[in-house]
């Protein structure tokens, strides 16, 4: 059976109903993140060698002989396969009765929690799990928005740290897909706020702006207000310290869908102070009189074909081979010449 985002985390925390777990997504910290909730569940922690068994890739082979298994010491087994393919589905599908009513009592037999990749809705594994009723399916893809604010705060919540809603804001919109390495930066909060403490929009950006991340953010900046030198400066200072021109183009889009989503409200008849004001996160205060002058550069048809072309850069960025440094060089230039020129005219 599926089992929505919604119904996950009460499925993972007690998982007494399913003889199987399956895991797929592209989100892969935040399949390995849910797949040790289940372990810890089922079993009382990560690593009782009696209880849980570790199939790698080269040991799917015993998935049958350990999911059958007894228990040494009491308690229910759990059976924790990494790196599935659908190479599992002949062993699993013996493993499930496909009934309801063959199934053994719930909690009885060995909790199997399959980690996977991205499984299209035709792959074997995901329709085997899908169909049986005492099996899960549990989506993982990368979260965003509200979503994303939602987990964040589960996590200090968890921590007993609280978080102001513009930092909770400015920090979904800092972090990547990655669920394992925004975890850590999470952690990285929650120590640094303390048992008991709440953290500032200053707190967070404190913390968690590295110096190729400070980079990155004051080159796109720089490059729409129109200063070229400080934008050339800025990528070369994020491209020294190991940034990847992937990063740059992902920030790029980000910082441009603000402006123009600002430019619109700007039409619409909004003043600018209102239509900053309207930004979540808002604009980090250090940056708001680059970002000012921005706005007064660009069209919201011109940002929108900015956006278009850092989309193509970051397509070009992924190919094999390509030389991404020279072409994130070039598009800072190009935005930061664009910008300028705009500038020219109007002086």
């Amino acid at each position: 059976m599926k089992i929505d985002a919604r119904q996950a985390g009460r499925l993972l925390a007690a998982p007494v109903a399913v003889r199987a777990i399956l895991l797929h997504g592209e989100d892969h910290g935040l399949i390995r993140e849910r797949a040790a909730e289940a372990v810890r569940a089922a079993a009382g922690s990560l690593d009782d060698p009696f209880r849980i068994a570790v199939l790698d890739r080269d040991r799917h082979d015993r998935l049958e002989e350990e999911a059958t298994a007894l228990s040494l010491t009491g308690g229910r087994r759990v059976v924790w396969v990494r790196e599935a393919t659908d190479q599992l589905h002949a062993a699993l599908a013996r493993l499930l009765p496909g009934k309801a009513r063959d199934a053994p009592p719930p909690g009885s037999a060995a909790l199997i929690v399959i980690e996977a990749g991205a499984l299209p809705a035709r792959a074997k594994l995901r329709a085997l799990i899908e169909a049986a009723p005492e099996a899960a399916s549990i989506a993982c893809y990368p979260e965003g928005g509200r979503a994303l604010e939602g987990s964040i705060a589960r996590m200090l919540q968890a921590e007993r740290v609280g978080i102001d809603p513009d930092a909770l804001g400015w920090l979904a919109s800092r972090l990547g897909a990655d669920r394992a390495a925004g975890r850590g930066e999470v952690e990285k909060l929650a120590l640094y706020a303390g048992s008991g403490g709440r953290l500032t929009l200053d707190d967070v950006q404190a913390v968690t702006l590295d110096a190729a991340g400070a980079s990155l953010e004051e080159a796109a900046f720089a490059a729409t207000a129109g200063d070229r030198a400080a934008a050339d400066l800025a990528i070369e200072r994020a491209l020294s310290e190991g940034l990847a021109p992937v990063a740059l183009a992902r920030a790029l889009l980000s910082h441009l869908h603000r402006l123009r989503q600002t430019r619109l409200l700007l039409d619409g008849g909004a003043s600018q102070s209102d239509a900053m004001a309207r930004l979540r996160p808002p604009v980090f205060f250090k940056r708001s009189a680059q970002f000012s002058r921005a706005l007064g550069l660009w069209s919201a048809a011109g940002l929108f074909e900015a956006a278009v072309e850092t989309s193509r850069l970051e397509s070009a960025c992924k190919q094999t081979g390509a030389p991404d440094q020279v072409l994130a060089r070039r598009h800072i230039a190009m935005l930061a010449a664009r910008a300028a020129a705009r500038q020219h005219r109007r002086s």
